[in-house]
């Protein structure tokens, strides 16, 4: 297998489209983490992804008959303008099927390259399903996004490109993982010629699909997979990249948003460049690796693999990357409803600041604050932080890692429900972001039961978040599992959530 995709990356045509992308020192995070930090900066492509490399080498092998029926794949981003520039650069007619919740920067941009755009269906699956339909009715050729050893090649022509700009020892190279092309590429190649060089994949923990497959010695389709690092949001890992990966990587880490958010400001930091979640995957695996393994004066490279990042997206991107870093806590503490309480729990933060404050009077003896506390860089600073609140008889919760904390919670404080408000359940949904789908959520939410409680906040992503209260008598509480089935958005119940009890219910 190996000697196969080797002749593959060494023969891969991509340098008709694609750059030999720099192999960036990240001096500030060199510093940091007392390691030789190198970036492979490959947010700096034509289309501002690696995906360019795979869709090329796999045109670029077809035979003029196919070539003459065209193509077509299903993408909601990187994919779609990879294929859409080199299909114009070959003179191939391109087709690209994209989810109706596609962002429209996105879209505008494969028409602009020159592919045509079919919008169908809400998610990727749906989008993919329609273009296999295409491929049967017309006679098109499918372009796979990852699962496809010629755009496994394609991709693989980046560590062709490593080895060849860095001479020297690496200790470790940290590869994005969605569906596996890339990892999949760069393991062949570096195991065949550099056996000792570690190449570790790098998921997000809400779509892990290559780490489950490993677990469980097969690919397994996950039952959820999440929406916020969209560049990497596969259930399934890819059939011929999991045989690769399975054999050629080392290991594979899992991060959180926030970790993936802190890693964006550390690529920020050092090249002022913005990448896109998915992109920053490499740099946040890398620092966990660093801190679990201790070690230090290593060469360790990180692939920034893609830029295409909504601008409205930066908002929730800097609020999070605080915490990804450990340099923030959120916090609920109960203080006395009394003059001098607030200054009373500042004193009792030490030199910390405060970065956030919320309050609503409650009643005459006790105030629930919802707070954002200042920490310095890692450690655990939040354990010192809580420990400490404690020893001077507050009574704490440390909310940092509470989703509906930080995602709604945080917006919404104002106040408990009144006591006569009976049977209130709550529930986190995401739904797709198109035109109609918040009224036709409402419809379909507001028909059974009474909505008792509503937050919903744009991030600039493919879908929507909701925090919905209803109040659903006990007698009909085991009707509200089939009932959200039926609207067919992803939920889960958050009514014993811990900062809903303190500051919503």
């Amino acid at each position: 297998m190996p000697d196969r995709y080797i002749k593959k990356i060494l023969e891969a045509r991509v340098y008709d489209v694609a750059i030999e992308t720099p192999l960036d020192e990240a001096k500030g995070l060199s510093e940091r983490l007392n390691n030789r930090i190198l970036l492979k900066r490959e947010d700096e492509q034509p289309v501002f992804s690696f995906k360019l490399r795979g869709a090329y080498n796999k045109l670029s092998q077809l035979t003029a008959e196919e070539k003459a029926c065209g193509v077509v794949a299903a993408s909601a981003g990187n994919h779609a303008q990879g294929l859409a520039m080199s299909a114009k650069k070959l003179g191939v007619k391109a087709t690209i099927v994209m989810p109706k919740t596609t962002p429209d920067v996105k879209v505008n941009n494969v028409k602009r390259l020159g592919g045509k755009v079919v919008l169908h269906g809400d998610a990727y699956d749906d989008a993919a399903s329609f273009a296999k339909k295409l491929v049967e009715e017309k006679g098109m050729t499918y372009v796979h996004p990852f699962d496809d050893p010629d755009v496994i090649a394609g991709q693989g022509t980046v560590a062709m490109e490593i080895l060849r700009q860095e001479s020297g020892p690496i200790e470790a190279i940290f590869v994005p993982v969605g569906g596996g092309g890339l990892v999949a590429g760069i393991a062949a190649y570096v195991k065949y010629l550099r056996p000792q060089t570690k190449v570790i994949g790098v998921e997000s923990e809400d779509s892990a699909c290559l780490k489950a497959a490993l677990d469980a010695g097969e690919r397994v389709t996950l039952d959820q997979v999440g929406i916020f690092a969209d560049g990497v949001a596969v259930a399934l890992v890819g059939e011929n990249t999991f045989e690769v990966a399975k054999k050629y990587v080392d290991e594979v880490i899992t991060v959180s948003t926030d970790e993936i958010c802190a890693a964006i400001k550390d690529i920020y930091d050092d090249t002022r460049s913005i990448c896109e979640p998915a992109g920053a995957l490499g740099v946040a695996g890398m620092k966990k690796f660093v801190e679990r393994e201790l070690c230090s004066d290593k060469t360790l490279i990180a692939i920034d693999s893609g830029a295409n990042v909504n601008f409205d997206r930066l908002r929730h991107i800097a609020e999070r990357s605080e915490l990804g870093e450990k340099r923030e806590a959120i916090i609920a503490a109960r203080i006395p409803e009394k003059p001098g309480s607030f200054k009373k729990f500042c004193s009792a933060l030490g030199k910390r600041n405060i970065t956030e404050f919320n309050y609503r009077y409650s009643d005459d003896s006790n105030a629930v604050v919802f707070a954002g506390i200042q920490l310095k860089a890692g450690g655990d600073g939040r354990e010192e932080l809580v420990s400490q609140l404690r020893s001077n008889e507050y009574e704490v919760e440390d909310l940092s890692d509470n989703e509906i904390a930080k995602i709604h919670v945080r917006y919404m404080v104002g106040g408990h429900a009144p006591v006569n408000l009976e049977n209130e359940v709550i529930y986190r949904f995401e739904f797709p972001e198109r035109p109609g789908a918040l009224m036709n959520f409402l419809s379909k939410l507001g028909g059974k039961w009474n909505i008792s409680m509503f937050h919903y906040r744009n991030h600039g992503a493919a879908y929507g978040r909701v925090l919905v209260g209803m109040q659903v008598p006990v007698d009909e509480r085991d009707q509200v599992g089939t009932f959200l089935e039926e609207i067919g958005y992803n939920y889960w119940e958050e009514t014993d959530n811990t900062a809903y009890q303190l500051f919503l219910g």
